[in-house]
């Protein structure tokens, strides 16, 4: 029996998802998580959060809902 996803892991997979069919069912969430961690990794790069703990938090908690779509 797979985890209830937090709200933010599910706001993202909804949106993922349902820019293709609202009612496929969620079978693309690694491909979904690759891309969440990729564009975390772009947009705060670890040389930013070295300076500074906002882009900490900030790619913390992107990393987090990808690793929790992978979970699933």
């Amino acid at each position: 029996m797979t985890q209830q996803l937090s709200p933010a892991a599910q706001a993202v997979l909804d949106a993922a998802v349902g820019a293709y069919e609202p009612n496929v069912i969620y079978e693309h969430q690694i491909s979904i998580a690759a891309a969440l961690r990729a564009a975390a990794d772009q947009v705060v790069p670890m040389a930013l959060c070295i300076y500074n703990d906002d882009f900490v938090c900030v790619r913390h908690q992107l990393h987090a809902i990808a690793d929790e779509l992978e979970a699933q």
